[in-house]
């Protein structure tokens, strides 16, 4: 990994209502395929073979910095009924929409600091509605998708891959939901990388691998 991620994103793992989704940090995604459905492939000798849809769903994966300049890409993986990856949130402003500087009285540090330090560590919610991610956070605005955040980005992408696959299997669709945990340290953004590689290794163990929505 580069050390550009070090030291950089750390926050604690929870949704707060306090906690915008627009903020600079590392975010561990998961999309499912409506009713857990094979559309994008299969693990052969714990190896992902993708078919056409799996390819749809890897390259637009790989188009989300093009269209979203802020949001940069960790490991991801398409597997036969999900996606998994990382998406890392980089603005220069921290996400706050201005800059905050010492004429402020306060750096960006202090602020997401602030924020960090109202967070439990004890409270992990996943698998929530898109539109439950905590809207405006300290910037005040109640419309989350006034800003550039990761519910925009997650809607873009799989509302683009949906018109791909639908070219090709005109029944394909997403679950509604998505999973997003917010990664807290260095050591949490280098084991969910590992987590995200081996993900073919451990197919069979895998909780999405037989599973229903």
């Amino acid at each position: 990994m580069s050390d550009t991620y070090q030291n950089k994103y750390r926050i604690a793992s929870a949704r707060a209502s306090f906690w915008d989704y627009g903020w600079n940090a590392s975010y561990f995604i998961t999309i499912c395929t409506q009713n857990r459905e094979h559309y994008f492939g299969e693990i052969v000798n714990g190896e992902m073979h993708r078919s056409e849809m799996g390819e749809t769903a890897h390259e637009g994966w790989l188009k989300i910095p093009d269209y979203f300049p802020f949001a940069k890409l960790g490991n991801h993986i398409v597997m036969p009924n999900h996606v998994h990856g990382i998406v890392i949130i980089d603005k220069p402003d921290g996400g706050f929409g201005r800059d905050v500087d010492d004429s402020d009285g306060l750096s960006v540090g202090d602020v997401r600091r602030d924020a960090i330090n109202r967070v439990s560590t004890n409270v992990v919610v996943p698998d929530q509605p898109e539109s439950s991610n905590p809207p405006g956070g300290i910037t005040g605005n109640k419309n989350p998708m006034l800003h550039d955040n990761l519910s925009k980005i997650i809607r873009w992408y799989k509302g683009r891959t949906t018109f791909e696959c639908r070219k090709i299997h005109a029944d394909f669709a997403w679950q509604s939901r998505f999973h997003d945990h917010i990664i807290r340290n260095d050591q949490s953004f280098y084991r969910i990388s590992r987590y995200i590689v081996n993900n073919p290794l451990k197919w069979k163990e895998d909780k999405f691998y037989l599973s229903n929505c």
